[in-house]
């Protein structure tokens, strides 16, 4: 079975979790965090219950596959897919109303990203990629996806979610790109990257990211023409400090710069 063969059961995936999702965006709601001391990392009952629904779904249709998701524990197993779930990838944006968010749904077939879904129930977009192809479905219709031509910093349109979420020596590399770039945008989340994929973003620069927050988003960005990589040019699937471009140049450009 091939990753596009996968493509109506992860939509399927993405129905459930916004069915799940939407009976409590932008109303009162208990938020949790997840992390004891120091910094705010939220989590709701919207994420647990459409995380729960995708796991549900999986386990019913396809009970050998594993499982890695940001609520609940992994499910590993000997088959050669994982499923790699984020149930609301911008719960940050969600608890303040905003829609810049969205569920994740990636594919990993012998741990390599083979197909991904960003999908936002309350806007109706849908972004998917087999990392040979992208398209995207919404309001506005059907389309393919396109990275744009971008030959240089210079010309670039940068994002990041917040430069906050950089340690000390990394804020000061991404500083160095961000002095060079256009223009430097913060915020966006999952919406950065597929935005990339739109050819309306040139480059995204975070660090400390979940393999669940960026898996899905490979197969898209690459589909559409892009490319992704941690700051040393390797596989991003693990997570870590990441790079999207939608242009080899710029990515390029980017990495030098980020170890100088």
């Amino acid at each position: 079975m091939g990753a596009v063969d996968f493509a109506a059961f992860v939509d399927e995936l993405a129905t459930v979790a916004g069915e799940a999702i939407l009976p409590f965006f932008r109303t009162t709601l208990t938020v949790e965090n997840k992390k004891l001391k120091g910094a705010f990392d939220p989590v709701t009952a919207a994420d647990r219950a459409a995380e729960t629904a995708m796991r549900a779904l999986i386990r019913k249709h396809f009970p050998a596959h594993g499982i890695v998701g940001e609520e609940f524990e992994d499910v590993t197993s000997d088959a050669p897919y994982t499923w790699v779930l984020d149930p609301i990838d911008g719960t940050k944006s969600f608890i303040a109303g905003l829609p810049v968010w969205g569920t994740l749904i990636g594919l990993c077939k012998d741990e390599a990203p083979v197909y991904g879904m960003m999908a936002q129930p309350f806007v109706g977009e849908r972004f998917t990629g087999d990392g040979g192809s992208a398209r995207y479905r919404g309001p506005a219709g059907e389309r393919k996806l396109m990275t744009r031509k971008c030959a240089s910093l210079d010309d670039a349109l940068l994002f990041t979610t917040s430069p906050q979420l950089f340690k000390p020596e990394e804020r000061a590399r991404f500083e160095s790109i961000e002095k060079n770039a256009r223009l430097s945008r913060y915020g966006g989340d999952c919406y950065a990257y597929c935005m990339v994929a739109a050819g309306h973003v040139d480059l995204v620069i975070e660090a400390g990211l979940d393999a669940y927050d960026i898996v899905a988003l490979i197969p898209i960005i690459e589909g559409a023409g892009g490319v992704v990589t941690n700051w040393q040019g390797e596989s991003a699937a693990n997570g870590g400090q990441i790079v999207a471009a939608g242009d080899k140049r710029v990515h390029q450009a980017a990495l030098e710069l980020l170890n100088k």
